[in-house]
């Protein structure tokens, strides 16, 4: 006996056995699915969701149950894309976005969408340029944190029913063309030229006002000096009056003469070399000021 004849004899008597084992085997081949951490998979039944299979170990109906979609659940990024908007003062901008997304219910994802990119795609577009549409250019570029908070609402809210959840929607830069540029800068130049001009006008208005305020600080002062020196002249004209009206017309003509005194030796005190004439009166004015003096002693 060769050993075909001994394997065949063996395989004769115990092929029903050898058969449901490969069976069992074939069974649990099928029926235990191991799905990664980054993936669901989706199972239908006869072409009929059936359920979702999450991370780790399942099992399913073999021959019954099969497994139509793998689906990963990892946050995807779609392709910068740009598009062309208008604002509502009728400036052509083209504006650059980026979307980031994940899907959370892969149910949902294989049976309402066919090309999800293409659609978040074609969402964010439409809704870019509506916002924008809302607001002026300038507008645009110092709120850019409001329209990207603005957009990445309602691209979430536009894709909920897909199963999709959008973590990040950017504006990523808002591009204007040469002749708006050109416009712009002009409008910037005459804006600069302007607040110059303006800052000159109230640095020559504070100057002059500065100006002023000296001046009438100056006219106060010399006021405040001729009002002393008034009030001077009135205290010594009353103590004169008193003197005469104590004394007689001696203290006046003491007074007279001490000023004759005063005003000769001023005169005499002069600079360089000079010739002083002395009139006859002011000799006169020395002796009866000395007798006064005299008298007085």
């Amino acid at each position: 006996m060769d050993f075909g004849q001994l394997l065949g004899e063996l395989i004769g008597g115990n092929a029903v056995v050898i058969a449901i084992a490969v069976f069992i085997i074939i069974c649990v081949m099928l029926g235990v699915r191991i799905v990664p951490q980054s993936e669901k998979h989706v199972v239908e039944r006869f072409g009929r969701l059936r359920a979702v299979l999450g991370p780790g170990i399942n099992f399913i109906v073999p021959f019954l149950d099969r497994v139509a979609h793998q689906i990963s659940v990892l946050e995807r990024q779609l392709p910068n894309a740009e598009q062309d908007a208008i604002t509502a003062d009728n400036v052509l901008v083209r504006v650059e976005t980026s979307v980031f997304y994940r899907i959370t219910e892969p149910e949902k994802t294989v049976y309402r969408i066919r090309d999800v990119d293409a659609a978040i795609a074609t969402t964010v577009a439409g809704i870019v340029r509506s916002e924008i549409g809302k607001l002026e250019l300038d507008q645009v570029q110092s709120n850019r944190t409001e329209l990207i908070g603005k957009v990445r609402e309602l691209v979430a809210a536009m894709v909920d029913d897909w199963g999709i959840e959008v973590t990040r929607a950017e504006v990523l830069d808002v591009n204007l063309d040469e002749a708006t540029r050109a416009a712009m800068l002009q409008q910037l130049n005459a804006e600069r030229a302007r607040r110059a001009q303006v800052t000159e006008a109230e640095g020559k208005k504070r100057s002059v006002e500065l100006s002023a305020d000296a001046e009438l600080y100056a006219a106060e002062q010399v006021a405040k000096a001729r009002r002393i020196t008034a009030d001077a002249e009135a205290y010594a004209t009353g103590v004169v009056a008193q003197a005469i009206k104590d004394h007689g017309i001696e203290a006046a003509q003491y007074q007279v003469a001490l000023k004759q005194v005063e005003a000769l030796t001023a005169v005499g005190q002069g600079a360089g070399k000079q010739t002083v004439i002395v009139p006859a009166q002011a000799l006169e004015a020395f002796g009866d000021a000395f007798k006064m003096l005299k008298g007085r002693g």
